[in-house]
């Protein structure tokens, strides 16, 4: 990784910190520092278990689900939980590319994507969008993408039931409350694709 000057004396004047910890970034770091993310409690995949997780046992029964994974557990209120709401609540969508870009790091050696043609991020209301300036999972996406060249497409689909925000409900609530939230506006781009 090079690093230019310009970055060098930015990061002197306004110096970058970890999302978690709030301690300084080394250069090199991005949005966590090492041992911030060394600690991340991690989901601990392998190959064989991305079918049969717990991020895919949330949706046995609800909708058909090919792989599954989350970078790592989320405890509310934990230290980790903070990325979450830095991400969320304090205008920081380069955490989002950050950490799409850590997670589909840590999953490409394990061929996670190889059948995978496009990544589609849900998208937010239209009142949530303009009230954040970007959609998180958008963000995650364009990380993602930037490891593994797999392009993504947030025009595909668009939500058009917002009911109440997921922040509060139990996993039962949140599968109920995005029922028919969702819907395909262009399949065209999407047509034999995986």
């Amino acid at each position: 990784m090079r690093i230019s000057l310009w970055s060098r004396l930015l990061d002197l004047v306004a110096p970058r910190l970890c999302c978690v910890c709030g301690r300084r970034l080394a250069m090199t770091e991005e949005t966590l520092c090492t041992v911030c993310n060394l600690h991340l409690p991690r989901l601990g995949l392998s190959e064989a278990s991305f079918r049969d997780n717990i991020v895919a046992r949330v949706f046995w029964g609800q909708v058909p689900v090919e792989k599954a994974y989350a970078l790592f557990y989320y405890y509310p209120h934990s230290d980790t939980s903070k990325i979450f709401y830095e991400l969320k609540y304090h205008n920081s969508p380069e955490i989002g590319t950050d950490m799409g870009r850590l997670m589909a790091g840590e999953l490409l050696p394990l061929d996670f994507f190889d059948d995978i043609d496009v990544i589609i991020p849900l998208p937010l209301s239209k009142k949530r969008q303009r009230g954040r300036g970007y959609n998180q999972s958008e963000m995650l996406a364009k990380g993602i993408s930037e490891i593994t060249n797999i392009p993504y497409n947030a025009k595909v689909v668009r939500r058009i039931e917002f009911k109440e925000s997921q922040t509060r409900l139990n996993k039962w609530e949140r599968l109920k409350n995005v029922q028919g939230a969702f819907q395909l506006v262009n399949e065209e781009p999407l047509r034999g694709k995986h």
